[in-house]
């Protein structure tokens, strides 16, 4: 345990919360043309109305702690994401103009809830075409990103975009599972059943072709000790999805634990993303830069750790605040 390997686990809980707490308002934007216009799109807007922008802190946390404490993979990612991390942000751009248009411009709102739909699309394809062309191997010569302009498309990183859009999918319509009731609730539930095998799918899917992408990745996985990680990893995400699948049919009863499904499909990223980090530990670069050589000098790490040890408690608190707040079910009118 060193400071690079504390940034290393700084920016990695960073990304994860961003999955996590961006991904369910993504996907909610997703699925947006599957409820009803008018009284239903409103109640899924008021869902996440409180805390959507707030998610996206994290975000910034992960891109700049990057820039900061790792430099040379920052210089190496960037030119070499260029086309996916651009169409990401100005999703999200669109994204959160329609976001606030629509109440203000109703005249036009079928125009803000089209580009709601399209920039949380857009935005989540691109985060999963970047992870994937990151885990594919980006071209590295000396300290620079050596490749050409097409080189993150490939099949592989289009599976993995479309696998993150039904997982973000997956997540948004269980967290209106959770947070809504009546039309509403009962559209994200016959959302969610065809969801759960999808996501199930692709998981598989992703999981057999990443072995062979890097042979340090074949070898992560099926020799020790990662071999105790990966006999076990599937039988945890299968059961971790039937459990989900059983629980979303129970929810919307007297009595029914409607935040499950939402929990369940949590524990689904989560076991993803340990695998994630059995197939790259300890790269920032996979295959090509590890983060010690990556790494800026330890006085700039002890420096930025500083500012890291104020401010990342100060937003884990206002962030728990604001769930805390608007822990109830949401209606038209909003939360109560």
């Amino acid at each position: 345990m060193d400071l690079t390997v504390i940034w290393a686990a700084i920016i990695a809980f960073a990304v994860a919360a961003y999955v996590v707490m961006d991904g369910f308002d993504l996907g909610i934007g997703i699925l947006f043309p599957g409820f009803r216009v008018g009284g239903e799109r409103d109640m899924a807007m008021n869902s996440i109305a409180p805390v959507w922008d707030g998610n996206e802190t994290w975000l910034v946390l992960g891109g700049g702690g990057l820039l900061a404490a790792f430099p040379l993979a920052y210089a190496i990612v960037l030119p070499a994401l260029y086309a996916p991390l651009i169409v990401m942000l100005l999703g999200l751009i669109f994204r959160g103009v329609a976001f606030e248009f629509r109440w203000r411009d109703p005249a036009h709102r079928a125009g803000w809830d089209a580009a709601f739909c399209a920039g949380s699309l857009a935005a989540t394809l691109a985060q999963g075409i970047t992870l994937g062309a990151l885990l594919q191997g980006i071209t590295v010569e000396g300290r620079a990103y050596a490749g050409g302009w097409w080189e993150w498309l490939s099949p592989f990183s289009l599976l993995t975009g479309v696998s993150l859009a039904i997982g973000y999918a997956l997540l948004g319509s269980c967290w209106l599972i959770w947070k809504t009731s009546g039309a509403v609730q009962a559209d994200a539930q016959r959302l969610a059943r065809p969801l759960t095998p999808a996501l199930l799918v692709a998981i598989a899917a992703v999981s057999a072709y990443t072995p062979f992408l890097e042979g340090q990745y074949y070898e992560r996985w099926f020799t020790s000790p990662g071999i105790f990680a990966s006999v076990p990893m599937p039988l945890l995400v299968a059961g971790a999805g039937y459990l989900l699948w059983r629980s979303i049919g129970r929810t919307g009863q007297a009595g029914g634990r409607d935040w499950l499904p939402f929990l369940l499909t949590l524990i689904i990223f989560a076991l993803s993303m340990i695998g994630l980090a059995i197939s790259i530990w300890p790269d920032v670069v996979p295959g090509r830069v590890t983060i010690w050589e990556a790494a800026a000098p330890e006085r700039s790490q002890i420096f930025m750790l500083v500012g890291a040890g104020i401010l990342v408690p100060i937003i884990l608190g206002y962030t728990i605040w604001a769930y805390w707040v608007f822990r109830g079910k949401v209606d038209e009118a909003g939360y109560h």
